[in-house]
């Protein structure tokens, strides 16, 4: 009735669906493949141990036989080699070949007897002169086998003796030198062996042995003349032999061959001057350097690990190329090199870290430039840092330059290169300046570049040739430093922008509009087309995805982790620099229509997507806003502004901030007052009382239109030339009174004020009819002034100094010193421009400094101070992202012209 029995015993169910027989067949094979793998790790076992045992057995009788022939060797020869003759080295002889048997470089006696029989080889040489006879009898061609054998394996055993023992060097630097002449005498190019001697030590990676020996000897050797001239000797002859006739020699592994593993000792040049004017000659430096530029982009995989964190590998090979190059690019026929050097010189420079020493002051990448994650920080030893630095200095970038665009100059270019060659060049020479102008300062080499070389010229007609052909596409194929699918006029322009950039802040008006130097105002025209088109295609058309950089440290590791994304943000900000300086050109006197810088794809959508934040249309309007039309900008400060206020409106339901303002002294009272307003009540509505000259208030409710008054008659009172904190220019423009400090001791304090009040008029839409300067507007975009602002201010310093700048005599004779005169009622001062100023005279070498150190004296120092605190003021309630999607003019026009916009 009841079930009784094992419970363990009850049918077990496989959920799987499998039998029991099935589960039982699976044990089975598991259980098979685990013993066969265990046969089959024994078997492996069993074989290692046998090749150990054969090994260890080999090794054994080997040394047995070695010990045996060492026995007999000196026992025939003697253990000072007193026995050996000239005959010994004859091809009959076994005496090399038992040497080269039992040699061991760590035995004391073995390394002795090679140093004796090299000693007694020389003698016999310098006897005879006859080294073929001594080594081949009379019948060198039938022995020529066995002779270069044992020439060559004598040559690597020289060599590896040294290496064996040069942590002991300094105690045997009698020996040293004995080993090396030695080797020099078996690979000198006039002996038959030669060639293949040094095919075969290159095929040992004697380079390595080299570079341990030379490492090692940078310690211990700097007394040692002898060791170190043998030394840069053999390797001269080494480096040298690719440039005899005879020389057959195959290309050397990357990783084991001259460049890789000789240049990158630190300071070689220092340790071999001799080895540099070797390395420095034009067929020699060509043959390396193109040898280098064939595998530079796999550097990392090809150069050794480094000495030291301080002492990278990349590094000391770009310093020590660096500081050659100065002595080959003056060679003749060095336009195929310096094509070949740029290469490779722009992917070192491109891995280096940040240099201490260049102490980059540049903000060309503005405030939010690329930077790249958390990385390990390198830091270069100072000495290494300071030899890249002084290598690449403004000489030499100017030979570099002018002999990569000398080449394809229209002079020369039709006649003699090719389109691949021209497309080479460009691409090198710009490819290694932009690499450059992100690790050297920019004041350090522009000027040099705009106005010792041929650079903008020739790279803009390369450029307007490329744009009327199509023939960008063929820029990108055949550039070493930019993938193939990226467009090719983003190097060109990278480089040409700022160059030419840098340029217009030196040109004077004369030059740019009567003598249209450096381009026509034609091309001018062209390349704002060029630079509109480019723009709109990387902000709006193909934008490029930009990491994210906000927690990075330098522009080198961002150009080096993502350099097409680098490259298309560097191209856009140079080239928005640039359209603003010919948007101010143009607004000086116009050379073509101002809606030639508009876009032409600013639509409805656009202007929908350009409110929105982190859009991209919200982007060209930060990045490069002369691309939307000025009505449609203006149209966007107005709505924000109205934005801004209805929101202040609701949250202020009361009237908060009413004051009672005398109209007779009304900038005095209001000052006292409203000065002290936090930002959220100057937002806010403000209710004026005016008081008449009898202290009786004036009847009238405030509903905007006595706050209307009071700004008018304020803005008229504060900005009034009489009241001494502005002045005028010869054209009735406003700009601070640089001697405002003399007449108001709280002048800063005003111009704050004033500022406050200018923006809050701007906040309220009420019309102030201003006329500012335009050098002052500039402050108040913090833009730097240039030379071509002065005209402005003072038109006549502006002729005199343009009259310095084309002065065709000496102009030391003139007696100008770098001091300025300033003269503010009635009391002169003087001023130093520079340092030491008094008694710097001025001459035809630093003029154009001295010129641009007066302009900028004028024109930005001296009202610093008033144009610092007037743009505090503003920004409490006009921020900068709003003030910078307008150029100066327009900056005035809306001031001006608030109201209509409004309407």
């Amino acid at each position: 009735m009841f079930f009784s029995g094992d419970p363990s015993t009850r049918k077990r169910v496989d959920l799987g669906g499998r039998s029991t027989k099935e589960r039982d067949r699976q044990k089975l094979l598991e259980q098979t493949r685990l013993e066969r793998n265990r046969r089959q790790w024994a078997r492996q076992q069993n074989s290692a141990a046998l090749k150990i045992q054969k090994c260890f057995r080999g090794k054994k009788v080997l040394e047995a036989e070695h010990c045996k022939v060492r026995e007999k060797f000196f026992l025939t020869y003697g253990q000072s080699c007193q026995n050996v003759n000239r005959q010994c080295f004859g091809a009959d002889s076994d005496f090399v070949n038992q040497l080269l048997f039992f040699f061991n470089p760590r035995h004391a006696a073995d390394f002795s007897a090679l140093v004796e029989i090299c000693r007694l080889l020389l003698e016999y040489v310098h006897d005879s002169g006859d080294m073929v006879s001594l080594f081949a009898g009379k019948d060198y061609s039938s022995k020529r086998s066995l002779v270069e054998y044992r020439i060559k394996r004598l040559a690597y055993v020289c060599l590896y003796a040294i290496y064996e023992n040069r942590n002991q060097l300094e105690e045997q630097l009698k020996f040293a030198p004995v080993l090396l002449e030695t080797t020099m005498i078996f690979i000198d190019h006039r002996f038959p062996w030669a060639c293949s001697t040094i095919c075969y030590l290159s095929q040992r990676n004697i380079y390595s042995l080299f570079k341990e020996i030379i490492l090692v000897g940078q310690k211990n050797l700097r007394g040692s003349t002898a060791v170190i001239s043998s030394l840069e000797h053999v390797l001269a002859l080494i480096i040298g032999h690719v440039d005899q006739a005879s020389c057959t020699c195959s290309n050397t592994d990357p990783q084991w061959n001259i460049s890789s593993q000789i240049l990158v000792i630190p300071f070689l040049w220092q340790l071999f001057p001799q080895l540099k004017e070797v390395f420095a000659a034009p067929q020699l430096s060509q043959h390396y350097v193109h040898q280098m530029a064939l595998c530079v982009k796999d550097h990392i995989n090809v150069l050794p690990a480094h000495k030291s964190s301080d002492f990278p590998s990349y590094a000391c090979l770009l310093a020590n190329l660096l500081e050659v190059a100065g002595a080959a690019i003056c060679q003749p026929g060095s336009f195929a090199w310096a094509i070949d050097f740029a290469t490779v010189a722009t992917f070192l420079l491109q891995e280096l870290p940040p240099l201490q020493t260049s102490n980059q002051g540049d903000s060309t990448m503005g405030d939010d430039e690329m930077l790249v994650g958390e990385e390990l920080t390198v830091v270069l030893n100072r000495d290494l840092e300071q030899q890249i630095f002084s290598s690449l200095d403004s000489r030499f970038l100017l030979q570099l330059t002018n002999v990569l665009l000398g080449g394809i100059s229209p002079k020369v270019f039709h006649e003699t290169r090719s389109d691949y060659t021209e497309m080479a060049a460009v691409g090198a020479a710009c490819s290694f300046l932009h690499v450059t102008f992100n690790i050297l300062p920019l004041e350090r080499i522009m000027t040099v570049l705009a106005y010792r070389t041929e650079l903008i010229p020739i790279l803009w007609n390369f450029m307007k040739r490329c744009n009327e052909n199509q023939m960008w596409s063929s820029l990108s194929e055949k550039s070493f430093y930019m993938p193939k699918d990226v467009p090719g006029w983003l190097l060109p322009l990278a480089v040409f922008c700022p160059v030419y950039k840098h340029m217009l802040m030196i040109v004077d008006n004369e030059e740019f509009y009567e003598q249209e130097k450096p381009l026509s105002l034609m091309d001018i025209r062209l390349l704002i087309v060029i630079l509109r088109q480019a723009l709109w295609q990387i902000l709006w058309l193909n934008p490029v995805p930009i990491p994210n950089f906000e927690k990075s440290t330098d522009r080198s590791s961002a150009m080096k982790k993502h350099p097409v994304e680098f490259l298309h943000r560097r191209v856009c900000v140079v080239a928005s620099e640039l359209m603003s300086q010919l948007q101010d050109w143009n607004n000086r006197r116009e050379f073509t229509s101002p809606n030639d810088f508009n876009a032409d794809g600013v639509n409805d959508f656009f202007m929908s997507q350009a409110m929105i934040e982190n859009s991209r249309a919200n982007d060209i309007l930060k990045q490069a806003p002369f691309l939307v039309p000025f009505t449609n900008r203006a149209k966007i400060i107005n709505s924000q502004l109205a934005t801004m206020k209805e929101r202040n409106s609701a949250q202020a339901i009361f009237t908060r901030n009413r004051f009672k303002i005398r109209r007779d002294h009304i900038l005095e009272d209001s000052f006292s007052q409203l000065n002290a307003l936090a930002e959220e009540d100057l937002r806010g509505v403000i209710r004026i009382t005016f008081v008449n000259e009898f202290g009786v208030e004036e009847a009238g409710i405030d509903g905007g239109g006595i706050f209307k008054d009071f700004m008018e008659n304020i803005t008229r009172a504060a900005f009034d030339i009489q009241y001494g904190l502005f002045k005028e220019t010869v054209d009735h423009l406003l700009y601070p009174n640089p001697g405002s400090g003399m007449i108001h001791d709280q002048h800063l304090q005003y111009f704050h004020f004033l500022g406050t009040i200018l923006a809050k008029a701007m906040f309220e839409g009420i019309l102030v009819d201003i006329p500012f300067a335009t050098f002052f507007l500039s402050k108040l975009k913090q833009k730097y002034n240039y030379l071509n602002d002065l005209p402005s201010l003072d038109p006549e310093l502006y002729r005199h100094l343009i009259f310095l700048k084309h002065y065709d005599g000496d102009i030391s004779e003139l007696e100008l010193y770098f001091v300025i005169v300033n003269n503010e009622y009635g009391e002169q001062t003087e001023e130093e421009l520079l340092p030491g100023g008094k008694s710097t005279r001025v001459t035809n070498e630093n003029v154009i400094t001295f010129i641009h150190l007066v302009a900028n004296h004028r024109l930005n120092f001296q009202i610093r101070q008033q144009s610092s605190h007037f743009l505090r003021g503003f920004q409490q309630l006009i921020k900068k992202d709003l003030i910078d999607m307008f150029n100066e003019h327009e900056l005035q026009d809306l001031i001006c012209t608030t109201v209509e916009l409004c309407i």
